[in-house]
């Protein structure tokens, strides 16, 4: 699952808000109690972003390594709160190292942790500045061997063929081909992690994160949200 800090952070749009992040954990948790294994990349988006940094004087790498620390930060707030509502075993994991915290991500210790049945958080992207955590949802499904990824976005409920909030009769896709998504220039995800699930025969399921129930009624085949598939 790709889980942006924004949605985290509820209706602010900034932080962490305490209600939402329970919402997120009770989701989480249903997917556990239904026997499915569960991995999730999370985002920092909610604590900042690389196109923030001109606006502060800062650089770019630097304000993206901003936010990947705020990646590690909401992993740890959502294990402690899955803590406190599960039985599960939650594991933190980070593509930069932080001992002290989390363990470092190794791939075969993250499967070996998802046979045993934990719930693995995956924070940090992938360590590097100038990548958003879109990206290293789809390296990570990939990695991991996962069989769908599950696209968690903040009031956006699917793909749509134009612009809904300009255009009332936009219709939205219940199926998308990642060539049309390419091709059409839709940058509901990074156009760099649409070719790799592409090119790796990803699907991947994109849908309104604020809708309750929404991450178990996907994995159950229901008509939520849209389905992107090579």
């Amino acid at each position: 699952m790709k889980l942006s800090g924004e949605a985290l952070a509820g209706e602010s749009g900034w932080g962490v808000s305490q209600q939402m992040l329970q919402r997120l954990a009770d989701e989480i948790i249903a997917l556990y109690d239904n026997d499915i294994r569960v991995a999730v990349v999370i985002g920092g988006g909610n604590y900042f972003r690389g196109r923030m940094a001109a606006s502060w004087g800062i650089s770019h790498a630097e304000a993206d390594n901003i936010g990947i620390l705020g990646t590690v930060m909401n992993a740890l707030m959502l294990r402690g709160v899955l803590t406190a509502r599960t039985d599960a075993d939650i594991r933190v994991m980070t593509a930069i190292p932080i001992q002290s915290v989390a363990e470092p991500f190794i791939r075969l210790r993250a499967m070996r942790h998802l046979d045993h049945g934990c719930i693995v958080l995956l924070a940090g992207g992938i360590g590097q500045p100038y990548v958003t955590t879109d990206y290293p949802s789809v390296q990570r499904a990939l990695e991991l061997e996962a069989d769908a990824l599950l696209v968690a976005k903040r009031g956006v409920d699917g793909v749509y063929d134009r612009d809904p909030n300009v255009h009332p009769d936009a219709e939205r896709y219940q199926t998308l081909r990642y060539e049309e998504a390419i091709t059409r220039g839709i940058s509901i995800m990074d156009r760099s992690a649409f070719i790799l699930a592409h090119e790796q025969g990803l699907t991947m399921h994109i849908f309104d994160v604020t809708r309750r129930g929404a991450m178990l009624d996907v994995c159950n085949g229901e008509d939520i949200g849209t389905t992107v598939q090579a």
